[in-house]
């Protein structure tokens, strides 16, 4: 039984929030603390009538070092669960170190004034946490994450060499919005409006955004318009697996979406440079995220589901092998666990889990890690046991 500090309280705050309350045994004791203290109650009260439990909050800034010392040392807990905005990952990396406590995240740092986000930044930390004897997870979500998990698996117990990997991500679902985003809106559309970029052959190969398209088949969804993206689990998993040739990932995006993201990028309303509005220095797109509809809030009304895997294709006793692996999430069935949406709940779970991991010991080590190096047998079987069961198609048509 371990104390678990969790800094964020969007959308998959509220979902780790939940899961980790589920499990006593592990978690004895929950802070969950953001910059908006009131979201923390609000959350903290609908755990409380859902389990009996009782969550702590506190109101904090993740930008000040100082203050997330301060925090901790008050707290005492054994790991820092990160599910704060990217920018802030490297102060809460910094803080951990400071008070000796482990630290997980599930998404890669970017700077605040560069829409750019690689794992390089972090994993200058691994020698301070490893002569610390301390651990930090990278990117422990869905995607990356699970998809990392996924292919770990997949490598251990399906292929002697994987050659070919494609992340296929599909939101299936309806939330009845003009537009909206399904996670933080800032950080959306920073994502998905840079050049796409997907690694062949020793290199990366960088296309304007969008370019590539092609229709996919998902699971018990059918076919969706999914387009070349670059996404940052694929540079860790090109790293940890040399024998891959070429790694892409898929995202899928409606025609309307589409057309009012071009909207957005043409007025600037996508820019990150201020600019001065009656006097005052506004980011465009911090004024756009604020009245756009908030993710947390999309869940009641979200119909449909998500599919998310890893399409495989290499060699297993020297014979070309597929392999296709993936999760197919109910919009409607989070909501009535966690009143969230999907998106929120298959990247909170698996961040649950993984501070699971951690906790007990199935994951160890001193240093940075990202999930793939770590042993995915335990966490596949807690996807399972914990509402993100995977699917397999051996042989199959891979469309790719």
């Amino acid at each position: 039984m371990s104390k678990i500090l969790i800094i964020g309280a969007g959308g998959v705050g509220q979902v780790v929030v939940h899961k980790c309350a589920q499990h006593p045994e592990v978690f004895s004791k929950i802070m969950l603390a953001s910059r908006t203290k009131s979201k923390c109650d609000r959350i903290a009260e609908d755990v409380e009538k859902r389990y009996g439990r009782k969550i702590k909050t506190a109101k904090i800034d993740a930008d000040d070092v100082p203050q997330l010392v301060k925090l901790i040392q008050k707290f005492k807990p054994k790991m820092v669960l990160n599910v704060a905005l990217p920018y802030q990952d490297l102060t809460i990396m910094d803080a951990c170190l400071a008070t000796g406590v482990h630290y997980l995240d599930t998404a890669n740092y970017e700077p605040k004034d560069v829409a750019k986000f690689e794992y390089s930044w972090q994993w200058a930390y691994h020698d301070r946490f490893k002569k610390a004897g301390l651990m930090a997870v990278l990117g422990c979500g869905f995607d990356p994450g699970v998809t990392n998990v996924y292919t770990a698996y997949a490598a251990r117990h399906h292929f002697d060499e994987i050659h070919y990997l494609d992340i296929v991500d599909a939101n299936a679902g309806d939330h009845g919005k003009a537009f909206a985003t399904n996670f933080n809106p800032e950080i959306n559309i920073r994502e998905i409006t840079q050049p796409g970029r997907y690694f062949e052959n020793g290199k990366w190969v960088e296309i304007p955004p969008h370019s590539i398209m092609k229709p996919l088949n998902y699971p018990e969804i059918g076919p969706k318009n999914s387009y070349v993206i670059f996404h940052e689990e694929l540079e860790s998993l090109v790293k940890h697996f040399p024998t891959l040739k070429r790694a892409r990932f898929w995202m899928t995006f409606g025609d309307e979406y589409l057309t009012h993201l071009r909207v957005i990028q043409n007025i600037g309303m996508a820019g990150i440079e201020p600019v001065t509005f009656k006097g005052k220095k506004i980011v465009p797109l911090e004024f756009l995220k604020a009245v756009l509809p908030d993710p947390g809030d999309l869940g009641e009304n979200y119909t449909g589901w998500t599919s998310i895997g890893c399409r495989i294709r290499g060699v297993k006793n020297g014979k070309e092998v597929t392999y296709y692996v993936y999760n197919n999430c109910s919009h409607e069935a989070a909501y009535r666990e966690t009143g969230t949406q999907g998106v929120s709940y298959t990247t909170g779970v698996p961040a649950m889990i993984g501070a699971m991991m951690m906790l007990t010991g199935e994951w160890k080590g001193s240093g940075v890690f990202n999930v793939e190096q770590l042993n995915p047998d335990p966490f596949m079987a807690k996807l399972n046991e914990y509402g993100l069961p995977w699917h397999e198609i051996h042989n199959g048509d891979l469309e790719l």
